[in-house]
């Protein structure tokens, strides 16, 4: 599943591409099958250019040998292959080829660039990386047949903003203006913030002044680096398509664009399309304290992966991380709990339900404390009604006479509030309710602002539960891509999780896109029910769409569940 994505995303990028079948030296191991599996799911465009021989112990060039032995297939049928689908890609070529019936592999190196440029070819490469056969043989195709960074696709670069952006074409020249992109962001300990780029145009030296992005003020490369493993190399220069490192620039983020000149302003490469995480955590630390260092710890983790989403949630008042899967979210919690030394608990994430009203209805308390002195006093009456979904809450003043000073209408409405934000029946946000304050008495002496905001409070929880109140749940579009023969088991899963199948309609990766709707907290775990459902082979998306009322033993749960956090005075 894994490969199939990565093939799909780089041809949509034009970039070459190549297949490595490793360990050609296991016991059982069907190669013809596997070759036959790779060519009936990527195309028939992967070709072999090696085969193993010896039992796997080393392999055999096809490309530049024109017959062999191998253990499977024929060496001669392979290099004729490969010659066959070469030379489709250039007519002189090819008529040449029909007239002599040979071309030298010499002949055969631009238009071998060129079919892997267009995709007309995918090599396939059989190595094993233990005991080594085929990895001097795979080193030596790179280096003498593979497009160097000057003689691949260019990079989608557009120049400008929004629909007014143009094509823009990078040119792997040393002695041009700067021009790379931050692909990976790392937060090292020891080196800090560390911005990973490759050099599209231009040379990179130490002391050359950059700009980051549409950034008016540049910064001096200090030290310069290239990766190998763990280890940073330092070095005096990158060239066009050397990938390169710069420490401890705050303003570098991924998927910038390193310039040298403000020509080259408002350039940006095509941003690739990312799933959307999907799999949510709360977190909180387990030292009570910590959770300002939390947050700025899960930032700095987030900056380096465009996959991974920090959310406060203010509704639940929760810090949920969004990920792709349980996977990369325990990879973040490992990292939390060995490079950082915070620990932490989880849990998985309250829904964020809504409360709301059915009918209108009156409200009224009267609040009044003596305690020996100077006592509280205040009286409110109001009426509640419905709104239309998504209207919010309205607050109506129609005291007359001044049955309420005018000075105390604001701390009624305080008191409102609170139960709007903390709910009056399960906890959660009230929603789309006007409230209108009509009626009222104060005293001279006794009326108080903390008297009318506990007023105001009681008489907005006395009309509510006399308007039929209702618990809203949020209802998502789903999207899951599956192979054609999960259908069934999808949509039944879906149906049996209170959910509606909209419709199927075939992806361009040959699977079958099922959509619908279906309640929020159905999902918890669905990653892995689906996983379950097509061995590894589904994936899915969601997007808030709406909300709707819950099933009334649902209600009836969560408002068991709850403890009410405004207590009566």
């Amino acid at each position: 599943m894994i490969a199939s994505r990565m093939m799909e995303w780089a041809a949509a990028r034009r970039l070459c591409r190549l297949l490595i079948v490793n360990k050609i030296d296991a016991e059982n191991v069907d190669l013809p099958a596997i070759l036959g599996a790779i060519r009936a799911t990527f195309g028939k465009e992967c070709l072999p250019i090696n085969l193993p021989a010896g039992n796997g112990k080393r392999v055999v060039d096809c490309f530049f040998n024109p017959a062999g032995e191998a253990d499977f297939s024929s060496v001669a049928d392979a290099h004729r292959a490969l010659v066959d689908q070469v030379v489709e890609v250039d007519e002189e070529l090819m008529s040449l080829y029909l007239e002599q019936g040979e071309i030298e592999p010499e002949q055969l190196h631009a238009p071998f660039e060129k079919a892997l440029r267009e995709g007309h070819l995918v090599p396939v490469c059989f190595v094993s990386a233990k005991n080594g056969a085929g990895v001097a043989e795979l080193l030596d195709i790179f280096a003498r047949l593979l497009p160097n960074p000057a003689e691949g696709n260019p990079p989608l670069f557009t120049k400008g903003e929004g629909e007014s952006a143009v094509e823009f074409h990078s040119e792997p020249d040393p002695k041009k203006h700067v021009l790379a992109h931050v692909f990976k962001v790392v937060m090292d300990p020891f080196v800090g913030k560390l911005g990973v780029f490759r050099v599209h145009q231009g040379t990179v030296t130490r002391d050359t002044s950059l700009f980051v992005g549409d950034g008016r003020k540049p910064f001096k490369v200090g030290q310069l680096f290239m990766l190998r493993g763990k280890e940073y190399m330092p070095v005096n220069r990158c060239l066009p398509g050397d990938i390169g490192a710069v420490a401890k620039i705050e303003d570098i983020v991924y998927d910038s664009v390193l310039h040298d000149s403000h020509d080259e302003d408002h350039i940006h490469l095509r941003q690739l399309e990312f799933p959307k995480p999907i799999y949510g955590l709360a977190i909180e630390p387990v030292k009570h304290g910590d959770e300002q260092r939390l947050w700025e710890i899960l930032q700095k983790l987030a900056s380096e992966d465009p996959c991974l989403s920090i959310e406060r949630v203010t509704t639940t008042n929760e810090t949920v991380v969004h990920g792709l899967g349980e996977l990369q979210v325990r990879c973040l919690l490992e990292r939390l709990s060995s490079q950082y030394k915070l620990e932490v608990k989880t849990h998985t994430p309250r829904i964020a339900y809504r409360e709301t009203i059915t009918a209108p209805a009156e409200g009224h308390n009267r609040h009044k404390k003596q305690t020996g002195g100077a006592g509280q006093f205040g009286e409110v009456s109001l009426r509640i009604e419905p709104l239309p979904r998504g209207s919010g809450f309205e607050f109506v003043d129609h005291v007359k006479g001044g049955a309420i000073p005018g000075q105390f209408i604001p701390a009624v409405e305080k008191g409102v509030l609170q139960v709007i934000e903390h709910g009056a029946i399960a906890g959660f946000p009230l929603h789309d309710v006007r409230v209108t304050v009509h009626d009222g008495k104060s005293h001279s002496v006794d009326s108080k602002e903390v008297a009318f905001v506990a007023a105001g409070r009681k008489a907005f929880l006395d009309a509510v539960t006399k308007a039929r109140p209702i618990l809203l749940e949020p209802i998502v579009n789903i999207q899951v891509n599956v192979p054609e023969h999960c259908i069934g088991d999808i949509t039944g899963d879906l149906a049996a999780k209170r959910g509606q199948v909209t419709g199927t309609q075939p992806s361009a990766s040959g699977l079958v896109a099922v959509t619908g709707q279906v309640p929020l907290s159905e999902l918890n775990g669905y990653g892995s029910r689906l996983k379950s459902f097509t061995g590894g082979h589904g994936s899915y998306s969601v997007e808030l769409s709406h909300y709707e009322q819950v099933p009334p033993t649902v209600q009836q749960h969560l408002v068991a569940q709850h403890r009410a956090p405004i207590h009566e005075d």
